[in-house]
């Protein structure tokens, strides 16, 4: 038992890679997806690779899975019916919102919906005071009748969520266990638990989002454990969470939420790799699939975090979706993929965000589509190869894709078909610029300070396109590019994030309290790493606090040196806050002695000392015309149309080689396309490190 395997389901493949940790071999490969079953695909992608490799399924040590379908159900609204209850007088708390509009000027604007309808919001008589003191007692009989009534309404789950419970959850334990004993087929979820912070809004948001999910993800996650055992498998499987760490099955049964980005997250572990390859810690990570398209910063060598973010946004505006209030890799997503549908919109071209996925997917695909897409225009322009899809496991059908284009845009605008093929791939890279932006501009970093790093089946056709558009002077195209999400769930370690919400003011009288809290933090991270199999010398723990000036309405993070704190500890913190405070908002100035409170105290404990190392390419002879397998037209702007140009296999480069663009280079997951005016050689470990003329 010694293969590792790394799963990832997106909305149109399904992607894997198998690694022999001893002779760091990899088998990759990918799967249309199964949208009416993923499980299914999970599956029988796993029997072709195992099967390939020449293995048997019980020699895998550790199957680590990354899953949309937390994601999806909420985008989709495809959960059960799901309730809450929460402190009387509190009932429109996810209704009201932060009772602003998200877009000032936009007379239209709104928010999605909330996923629990008003009529399944039920209010107990209870109060607890923000000191964790009771002001009113728990009405339990109220509590009786309203589980009574839960289980006549054929409610699935109920989430419950008491006002200041994160600082007493007496009154949620309670409530969570009387509707358990009254309706025990009902799923629990209470926001002590969940998201543990102060902030009505998101917390009940966090809350409500966990238990509308739990009934989907819980039966998923043991359906398919079941079926990997069956196929004679006995490794455990983990799944990956939000935050870039995994976790048991168990786990997510109970705390689906923490999975939410759980996709997005392993693609963006990757990235941080390609440091050297880049020559910067600063990267921009861009996984573009079929789908969605995810990007992420990667400053100093680190993926970006955030402590909330938002799912179901509209035009990446902030406060337009449902807000989440979990760690998680700060990355956007939108709806740009290889599946994007293309069509006219008030006379100019549109694409996304609805997708073909995997069924029926693009016109090209030959499996009912009709509609063009984004796969239908590259394959039109000649980036892509219809004889070796998927390393020429399926058949692309370039006259249907010409036909679908035709129909639905380049008519209708009265332009020539290849310009309408054109529109649709230069639309779809600007909308990708236009995020790239907002994780860069938007948070005053300047792009051209950056390296892109593409990645996902539809990542590496435009990277470079997108890179031209950032102004990022180099480009990182990873070896096993179209599979690099699955590689990087293989990186992956447990790790599990814990917070409390106390405000305290940063000063020697709170420094008892302060050990005291962290203590605790740390009992409950070590037991459930322990609890997790993670060995008491691998156990990392890492203390930060959301800090803020006394007065000030929110707070920012700030990593925190290790506890406990001795005399005089504590100026130590204040100085670690200044210096966040600094670099946030500039060289704004500060009295030094102002008040400075903690309110968000944090632990984040991880499993460490995992390495992925990749073998090296052996080094043939110095001819890169060895890996030429011969010339296409394709489509360029800069040649003002169709340009002879040559094509390469991947699998026959060597460390050295170099090629000018414009070029295309062919691998069985993915294509990669250099443009005119760039530059690109091939490091010791296969990635191909371009450079923007």
């Amino acid at each position: 038992m010694n293969l590792r395997v790394g799963i990832d389901i997106g909305g149109t493949f399904t992607d894997f890679a198998v690694l022999d940790p001893e002779t760091g071999k990899f088998d990759i490969g990918k799967v249309l997806s199964t949208p009416d079953d993923p499980a299914r695909a999970v599956i029988e992608g796993l029997m072709t690779r195992i099967a390939e490799s020449g293995r048997k399924p019980r020699e895998i040590a550790e199957v680590v899975h990354a899953t949309t379908i937390a994601t999806n159900t909420v985008i989709e609204r495809k959960g059960p019916a799901t309730a809450l209850i929460t402190t009387e007088g509190f009932r429109d708390v996810i209704l009201i919102g932060r009772q602003k509009r998200y877009e000032l000027y936009d007379n239209l604007a709104g928010r999605p919906a909330p996923l629990v309808p008003r009529d399944c919001v039920f209010e107990v008589p209870e109060r607890m005071l923000w000191t964790g003191e009771v002001h009113t007692p728990l009405d339990e009989d109220r509590l009786r009748e309203i589980a009574r009534e839960l289980a006549a309404r054929n409610v699935v789950s109920v989430a419950i969520c008491f006002l200041h419970s994160y600082a007493n959850p007496e009154h949620e334990q309670r409530a969570a266990g009387i509707i358990r004993a009254e309706a025990p087929d009902l799923m629990v979820s209470i926001s002590s638990e969940v998201s543990p912070l102060y902030r009505e809004f998101e917390r009940t948001s966090t809350t409500v989002m966990n238990a509308y999910v739990m009934p989907g993800v819980a039966s998923y996650v043991e359906r398919l454990d079941r079926q990997l055992a069956a196929l004679g498998s006995q490794a455990p499987m983990l799944i990956m969470q939000s935050n870039g760490g995994v976790a048991t099955v168990d786990s997510v049964k109970r705390f689906p939420i923490r999975i939410i980005e759980s996709g997005p997250a392993a693609g963006v572990l990757t990235a941080a790799r390609f440091a050297p390859a880049a020559g910067t810690d600063n990267l921009i990570s861009f996984d573009m699939g079929g789908t969605t398209a995810k990007l992420c910063l990667v400053e100093d060598g680190k993926p970006l975090l955030t402590s909330e973010f938002e799912v179901d946004m509209a035009h990446l505006k902030k406060g337009s979706g449902l807000p989440v209030s979990i760690p998680a890799v700060d990355l956007i997503e939108i709806g740009s993929g290889g599946g994007s549908i293309a069509r006219v919109d008030l006379g100019t071209i549109a694409v996304g965000p609805e997708s073909a996925g995997s069924a029926p997917g693009p016109a090209c695909y030959g499996n009912g589509g009709s509609l063009p897409t984004v796969t239908d225009a590259d394959l039109v322009l000649g980036y892509l190869n219809p004889d070796y899809f998927l390393g020429g496991e399926m058949q692309l059908d370039a006259e249907a894709a010409l036909t679908a284009i035709e129909r639905d845009v380049a008519v209708p605008l009265g332009i020539d078909v290849m310009d309408a093929a054109w529109g649709i791939h230069e639309v779809v890279t600007a909308q990708m610029a236009q995020a790239a932006r907002a994780v860069t501009i938007n948070r005053g970093k300047d792009p051209r300070l950056f390296a892109l790093v593409p990645f996902g089946g539809a990542g590496p056709v435009h990277g470079s396109r997108l890179a031209r558009m950032l102004g990022c002077p180099r480009v990182v195209f990873p070896r096993a590019a179209g599979v690099e999400s699955a590689v990087g769930l293989l990186m992956a370690e447990t790790s599990l994030d814990l917070a409390r919400t106390q405000v305290l003011t940063l000063d020697e009288d709170n420094r008892a309290a302060i050990n005291a809290l962290y203590a605790a933090l740390e009992a409950t991270a070590r037991q459930q790493l322990d609890e997790a199999g993670v060995p008491a010398d691998r156990q990392a723990l890492v203390a930060s606090c959301d800090m803020r000036f006394a007065g000030q309405g929110f707070e920012i993070a700030v990593d925190l040196p290790g506890w406990p704190y001795a005399e005089g500890g504590i100026e130590t913190l204040r100085q670690a806050f200044h210096a966040a405070y600094a670099q946030a908002y500039g060289d704004r100035t500060f009295d030094a002695d102002w008040a400075v409170l903690g309110v968000h105290w944090r632990l984040r404990a991880t499993a460490v000392g995992r390495t992925l190392t990749l073998d090296e390419l052996p080094t043939l002879d110095g001819d890169v015309a060895r890996a030429q397998r011969g010339t296409r037209r394709v489509w360029f702007p800069e040649t003002a149309g169709f340009t002879d140009c040559p094509v390469y296999d991947r699998y026959r480069f060597s460390p050295g080689d170099r090629i000018a663009g414009p070029a295309i280079v062919e691998e069985r997951e993915s294509t990669i396309v250099l443009p005119p005016d760039s530059d690109t050689t091939v490091d010791p470990h296969g990635n191909l490190v371009t450079t923007l003329i």
